[in-house]
């Protein structure tokens, strides 16, 4: 978690976070990030944007809870709609003083399950003109499955995605989850792979490789528990949505957002999977073309 000290005690990072200014007049971009990789991965497409066309980022590192929630099964009291609130309590604050023109979400991951909320939360003179989705799962009835449905393969084909992006790293090539049901012989897989892809290190211990994982699954739990129970509106602006060549889920094309589309649903890839498409230039573009046209 993201923290600055300040005379002595521990201080939550803000929300908003400022890539680029927006000229006068221009749109600011405003995306969502949920954690999983640093904030600054959405320098790729702060760069791929018109020159006049600003970036800020809703970053949960702003929300301490969120990251704690992942510790712990308990009922923390945090939910879909107490996040949405503090973002869009952020957006009104950083967007407060004169008129601006509409702006732009951008939604990566669960991230865009949060910018619907927000979204929605909203009055229609705030709204966005739209809702970009990056390789974003829908929190429709089809996704909401117990912890139990999240399966060994799955895991760790998602694992290793991250593990990838995180190390600079393509595993795709080199690490297949298909057939590996039993979690401690997939990550002695998944470890050997990596080294020879060269995304560790020869002498990374496997207990190391485990505590990662599970750290990741458990953050994976927590925005599943969070899913749970919330019933989502029809969104109110168009959606954009932005599959990843290597998705989560490659065989649904809309990612279940189908049945929230009231106003349209526009379909899309971008190059690379669901991390490696927020540092690809190539993939950056594909947002930016998307995000920051007018």
């Amino acid at each position: 978690m993201r923290q600055q000290r300040r005379a002595g005690r521990e201080v939550a990072s803000p929300i908003v976070r400022r890539h680029r200014q927006a000229a006068p007049g221009a749109t600011t971009v405003y995306a969502v990030h949920p954690g999983a990789l640093p904030v600054g991965v959405w320098g790729r497409l702060a760069d791929a944007l018109p020159r006049d066309t600003g970036l800020a980022v809703l970053d949960l590192a702003g929300v301490p809870a969120y990251f704690e929630a992942a510790l712990s099964s308990d009922d923390t009291g945090l939910s879909v709609a107490s996040l949405a609130d503090r973002l869009t309590a952020a957006y009104r604050a950083d967007r407060e003083g004169a008129p601006q023109p509409p702006a732009v979400f951008v939604g990566w991951s669960f991230g865009g399950v949060l910018a619907h909320a927000a979204i929605e939360r909203l009055a229609p003179e705030e709204r966005p003109d739209r809702l970009v989705l990056v390789d974003s799962i829908a929190p429709v009835d089809a996704y909401q499955q117990p912890d139990n449905a999240l399966d060994v393969p799955l895991l760790l084909r998602w694992f290793a995605m991250y593990l990838g992006a995180k190390r600079g790293h393509d595993l795709s090539t080199c690490f297949d989850s298909t057939r590996m049901d039993d979690l401690d012989t997939g990550l002695v897989h998944l470890l050997d792979a990596a080294v020879r892809c060269g995304a560790l290190p020869p002498d990374t211990p496997l207990p190391g490789l485990r505590k990662l994982y599970d750290t990741y699954v458990e953050g994976l739990l927590r925005n599943n528990r969070l899913t749970a129970g919330h019933q989502p509106p029809a969104s109110s602006v168009p959606l954009v949505l932005i599959k990843a060549e290597r998705s989560l889920i490659p065989q649904d094309k809309t990612l279940g957002w189908t049945e929230l589309a009231r106003h349209g649903l526009s379909l899309h890839t971008a190059p690379g999977d669901h991390y490696t498409m927020l540092t690809r230039p190539d993939a950056a573009d594909v947002i930016a073309e998307l995000s920051g046209r007018r």
